[in-house]
């Protein structure tokens, strides 16, 4: 089990565990994350599970794509370097003990 940290956008920080091969969205709506609301259940169809990554864990992630890239641009919050979509992030060892912010979208 890994330890991934969200932090909302009012400050507060949520720590939750998640197995290698989940997706971010899916250890952020086992954990009743608030903002991660995941309209199209991972299909990168939706932008309603806009996550925003530090620099120095955005830089091992997979590449954003370019259907990823076109979503990002419809997210309720703006996008920001680091934004992606939590559904195409993969669990793996290298997030361990990483946090990612929740943008505020109201």
């Amino acid at each position: 089990m890994l330890t991934i940290t969200f932090i909302l956008p009012d400050g507060t920080e949520r720590s939750c565990t998640a197995m290698g091969g989940m997706s971010l969205m899916e250890v952020a709506l086992k954990n009743s994350i608030p903002g991660i609301v995941a309209e199209c259940n991972g299909a990168a169809a939706c932008g309603t599970c806009h996550v925003v990554f530090a620099d120095d864990v955005g830089s091992f992630l997979s590449p954003v794509t370019d259907h990823e890239n076109d979503m990002l641009d419809f997210t309720a919050a703006p996008r920001e370097p680091g934004s992606r979509l939590s559904c195409q992030i993969k669990i793996d060892d290298r997030l361990e003990g990483a946090s990612v912010r929740v943008p505020d979208a109201s």
